[in-house]
């Protein structure tokens, strides 16, 4: 059988990209520069009015707005205190189940299943486990007695946010859990014997061999878990709807707020392309710091 030529080998590449290709343009490159078209003009309510530039005034009022700072010291926030305890309880979770012992297999699973419940599921059955007739208050007042009085875990400013992060952290870390699983595996086990010898023992040869070895990957679950809290909006929406008082409003929440409850297309295009530029950041973090070690 005749070698296929180069040519009907490039032409049979293009013909499988163009779906794809054809896909991505429409459902996210035109709508991504349509958006940033938008924020540098200003958008009427009619969609047959043609679009008015006004060049740099979207980004001017965003500078000057209180509330985009706010949701953005919210979203840092939201990053802080979720990105350090995913980061080391998967990291943790990865080390106790690296073991071969009897259902080991059974209870990475267990780990790994609330990776696979819908995060609307989650957000409404932790809604209700936070609820002052829910279960948490519940198990308290029976621990407490008549003293006790329910806790509003979404009702008050100080805990509705660190309430939130832990429906992330909970459905986020069977899955990271999964990426150092794999780092882990891929140690040889002959360094643990050699440090051994050394005298290297329990979590000491974790310091020694598995931190240095894991570097790569927790750099990559550290900026992808960072780039998943930045975009976080499913959790706030579902429990919380940016409340109370404001307490729990992120970026990408507020985006959402100014487009389709204040009718502010333009303005909400503009504070789109600065988490933009916010996701961009971290993403060029994660291919300078990962992507040298062949990490996916």
């Amino acid at each position: 059988m005749p070698p296929r030529s180069s040519g009907a080998g490039t032409a049979t590449a293009w013909a499988f990209l163009t779906p794809a290709l054809l896909l991505i343009g429409l459902s996210v490159l035109i709508p991504a520069a349509m958006a940033l078209v938008m924020s540098f003009s200003q958008a009427g309510l009619d969609v047959s009015e043609p679009l008015r530039f006004v060049g740099l005034a979207n980004i001017q009022r965003l500078l000057a707005d209180p509330m985009f700072l706010r949701v953005a010291g919210t979203t840092l926030l939201y990053l802080v205190g979720v990105v350090p305890p995913i980061v080391l309880g998967a990291l943790a979770l990865a080390v106790l189940v690296n073991r071969q012992l009897p259902g080991i297999h059974w209870f990475r699973g267990a780990l790994y299943t609330p990776v696979l419940v819908s995060i609307v599921v989650a957000a409404i059955a932790f809604r209700w486990i936070y609820a002052e007739n829910g279960l948490v208050n519940g198990w308290l007042g029976a621990l407490l007695g008549d003293a006790f009085r329910p806790i509003g875990f979404l009702t008050s400013p100080l805990l509705a946010l660190p309430s939130v992060m832990l429906v992330t952290l909970w459905k986020g870390l069977g899955y990271f859990m999964v990426i150092f699983l794999a780092g882990l595996q891929g140690i040889p086990k002959e360094l643990y014997e050699a440090a051994e010898l050394d005298g290297s023992e329990g979590w000491r040869k974790h310091l020694d061999i598995t931190l240095p070895l894991l570097r790569p990957y927790i750099t990559l679950v550290a900026v992808i878990s960072a780039i998943a809290a930045t975009k976080v909006f499913e959790e706030v929406f579902l429990m919380t709807q940016g409340g109370p008082a404001d307490a729990t409003k992120t970026i990408v929440y507020y985006v959402y707020d100014q487009a389709f409850s204040e009718l502010e297309i333009s303005y909400a295009c503009t504070v789109g392309l600065a988490l933009f530029l916010m996701v961009l950041v971290l993403s060029l973090i994660r291919f300078a710091f990962a992507g040298d070690k062949g990490i996916p």
